[in-house]
């Protein structure tokens, strides 16, 4: 294997280390505990579970919202703004966002929610009363996904460096001698960003489905 694609494909691992190792976690722990039955979101039965599924669900609202952020909020012809300071960035800067990326997050997130709620329904044996109440994941999850990538940017915009390469035309994410600072320190990357993006989302996910489950 050529040194490119071995590197490549170190990347891609820690890529998905980064991104799916801490619901895989949790999944594997809600896994030991439940078997393959699949539950409601119900503290009153199961403080544990609901934490560990609201983990899950937290988790991946905050990946995907991030993603439909950038996929698509790359789209907006509008200027996009640094989160810490509101002052107009070039695309690609790290904490840069737009109304129409924030919005997306949100889409993006509740999207996990309506999945999760549409299956529960054919999969799970809750009462009347606590499987309607899943609805309510829909709308958090819609919270959890734009919260996710409002933690994303601040940190990308604060912890993470961005500069503007005047060779190469472009925002580069290293210093160098031909890069002008735009914003944050060099203390995360990319992968660390997003693996305390998820962590601290589905922690407060979780928290927010003992409260409200």
């Amino acid at each position: 294997m050529s040194s490119f694609w071995l590197s490549l494909f170190l990347l891609y691992r820690i890529q998905v280390l980064f991104n799916s190792g801490i619901a895989t976690i949790l999944v594997l722990i809600a896994w030991k505990l439940a078997g393959s039955q699949d539950n409601c979101l119900n503290s009153k039965e199961s403080r544990l579970m609901t934490a560990l599924m609201g983990g899950i669900i937290g988790h991946y609202c905050c990946c995907n919202g991030d993603t439909w952020s950038s996929e698509l909020g790359i789209l907006s012809d509008d200027q996009p703004r640094l989160i810490t300071t509101f002052k107009p960035v070039q695309r690609g800067t790290n904490g840069g966002v737009t109304k129409a990326g924030l919005l997306a997050a949100a889409a993006g997130g509740s999207v996990i929610g309506l999945a999760f709620v549409i299956l529960g329904f054919f999969t799970t044996k809750c009462p009347f009363d606590v499987a309607l109440k899943q609805l309510l994941l829909i709308p958090l999850s819609a919270v959890a996904g734009l919260c996710g990538s409002v933690i994303d940017s601040l940190l990308g915009a604060t912890l993470q460096f961005s500069g503007f390469c005047s060779v190469r035309k472009k925002v580069v994410g290293k210093p160098g001698p031909t890069v002008k600072r735009i914003s944050g320190l060099s203390v995360l990357d990319n992968n660390a960003v997003n693996l305390v993006s998820v962590f601290l989302t589905g922690v407060l996910t979780s928290i927010a489905c003992l409260v409200i489950f």
